[in-house]
């Protein structure tokens, strides 16, 4: 079973996933390793067929019940499948490891590409199981933001705030490249959305409010929805939304901000893609 930890003083769970490669191999060709699968953006034409075929392989799937609801919408899915919010994570997890232990094939699903805003799930997964676990990246909402963005990666900050814990260091980024470089940040729902990151970038950083920014919601599914507009006025849309609030499972609910939970804010730097080059150190 996973450690307690604080999210703010530590330890943070994607810590322990970023400590160290991936093993070569496997040691125990009778273990097989667990898979951690980003799903995509939620529409499962962006699930790659590697993906597919380790859910399909799978005995047991666990993963937040957001997640598994849109593999469960979209697929058939054969094997087992633990559901869990933010106060049974851990639990959830203990129970799929106990799964593993006895020999069930195991997959952990995520929604977009683990390495894009993951890895705190990823670490979870890593301390509750016994066994090396395996990373399947999928398609982001963020490579299809950049896509309808026209904002190249390599010019382009990206920080994701879709996760627990202190974002300091992440915000910072933004403050220090806005203007100069594109950005791309995926909100955390529901206290830092579009119009709280962009408040923040004026106040903190004395951005440019006419810089061009894009709110990308839903991005791939039917209701994809695109609003163009400016930091300045997105800022302003920060004064009529609340605050988060959670429901009984400790997950966050939904607040007055007018964006889905599911968007990505590109903000265009001034120069276009004349800022191409590599991040600032």
């Amino acid at each position: 079973m996973s450690d307690p930890y604080d999210l703010e003083s530590g330890p943070d769970p994607a810590a322990l996933a970023a400590a160290e490669p991936e093993p070569i191999g496997t040691a125990d060709a009778s273990q097989p390793p667990v898979h951690a699968v980003g799903l995509g953006p939620g529409n499962l034409e962006y699930l790659t067929p590697r993906g597919r075929r380790a859910i399909e392989a799978a005995d047991v799937v666990v993963g937040f019940a957001t997640v598994i609801e849109f593999l469960t919408d979209g697929m058939t899915v054969d094997a087992d499948v633990l559901t869990c919010g933010y106060r049974d994570e851990a639990e959830t997890l203990a129970a799929f490891a106990e799964r593993v232990a006895d020999g069930a094939v195991g997959t952990a699903v995520l929604m977009g590409d683990p390495n894009h805003s993951g890895y705190q799930f990823l670490g979870k997964v890593e301390a509750a199981v016994d066994r090396p676990v395996r990373v399947v990246p999928g398609i982001s909402a963020l490579q299809v933001a950049a896509s309808r963005a026209r904002t190249p990666m390599e010019a382009t900050t990206f920080v994701t705030l879709h996760k627990s814990g202190d974002l300091d260091d992440d915000l910072a980024r933004l403050r220090a490249d806005v203007g100069d470089r594109h950005l791309l940040a995926l909100p955390r729902p529901f206290d830092l959305m579009p119009e709280n990151v962009a408040a923040d970038l004026l106040a903190t950083a004395d951005a440019d409010p006419s810089l061009e920014a894009l709110v990308l919601e839903r991005l791939t599914h039917t209701d994809e929805r695109i609003t163009r507009t400016t930091l300045g006025e997105l800022a302003d849309l920060a004064d009529s939304a609340d605050g988060a609030r959670t429901g009984d499972d400790g997950t966050p609910e939904d607040s007055d901000s007018p964006f889905s939970d599911l968007s990505v804010l590109a903000v265009r730097s001034t120069g276009g893609t004349d800022g191409i080059g590599p991040p600032r150190q």
